[in-house]
């Protein structure tokens, strides 16, 4: 995967906070820490959609689809 530059501007105290993470050896260099920082939260932000969604589900009839299965193909409308 290619990667692009941009410009990123950043609170001091965050930034303080970044490079000491770098300087643990957690991560190389202040981009690689960045870049998983976002991929962390863009997965985390997935995740909760994903759980909002299925909250919204009826659980009962979930499980009635669930076990009654879908149709034999025969019986689906081709049109």
């Amino acid at each position: 995967m290619s990667n692009t530059r941009i410009a990123v501007t950043l609170n001091v105290s965050v930034l303080h906070r970044l490079d000491r993470v770098v300087h643990r050896g957690l991560f190389p260099n202040r981009n690689q820490a960045i870049e998983a920082a976002v991929v962390e939260n863009l997965d985390r932000l997935k995740q909760r959609r994903l759980a909002t969604e299925c909250a919204k589900l009826n659980q009962i009839e979930e499980q009635t689809w669930a076990e009654r299965g879908l149709p034999r193909r025969s019986h689906w409308h081709r049109g």
